[in-house]
């Protein structure tokens, strides 16, 4: 019984294109793997604690092998509560819309909180870092308001750090086997925009087949 988490970046909801592209590779698996468990953390819709100095003396007295107060193991186990749908996860979606030529602040946040050692990942002086989600299939639903490809006759792709962030996270938390979304050109009119939906929906789809195969 597959389980898959998919975790929505965008505040737009239905208006979304990484949501939509996610959701058709989403219905698709399901309907090849009826028994699919779906989990969704939505970002907008959960409360991530800030990252203040409780929690940052937590986090090195982690590192360090400190003992932690009270105060600051609660925090780490509010880290460790935000981090286990990714472990308990067999496929993870992540729907990321393009901001600002990156991220949105919130998936940096929670990337921010959960990317600790002894939750995602490990540290030892004889291995090194070593990711801690082994084994998981990442599916990146990426949306891009202008052309970001390698054939733009504009200088956007040289502004691109949303998918090349995001892969070099999955990568440090052990996540080798990522398979990319891309739906770009929303912002020149709804014609060009339908058109590039319609075609990611379908690669979609195709992507969902081609893990089930």
């Amino acid at each position: 019984m597959p389980t898959l988490l998919h975790i929505e970046c965008s505040p737009r909801k239905q208006r979304s294109a990484s949501r939509d592209v996610a959701h058709s590779f989403i219905s698709r698996f399901k309907q090849n793997n009826p028994d699919t468990q779906l989990e969704t953390l939505d970002l907008w819709d959960c409360q991530l604690p800030e990252l203040d100095e409780e929690v940052l003396n937590a986090k090195y007295a982690g590192i360090t092998g400190t003992p932690l107060t009270a105060a600051q193991q609660s925090a780490w186990d509010a880290f460790a509560a935000l981090a286990a749908p990714l472990h308990r996860a067999d496929f993870i979606v992540l729907s990321v819309p393009l901001w600002n030529f990156s991220i949105p602040y919130k998936l940096k946040h929670f990337i921010d909180l959960v990317s600790q050692n002894g939750i995602l990942f490990s540290f030892d002086p004889e291995h090194g870092l070593q990711g801690l989600l082994k084994g998981k299939t990442a599916v990146v639903a990426y949306a891009r308001g202008m052309d970001f490809s390698a054939q733009s006759i504009t200088p956007a792709v040289r502004f691109d750090f949303q998918k090349p962030y995001v892969e070099a996270w999955l990568a440090f938390i052990g996540v080798s086997d990522v398979h990319a979304l891309i739906v770009e050109k929303t912002l020149l009119g709804a014609g060009v925009d339908l058109s590039s939906r319609d075609t990611a929906n379908q690669q979609a789809k195709a992507l969902a087949d081609a893990l089930n195969a």
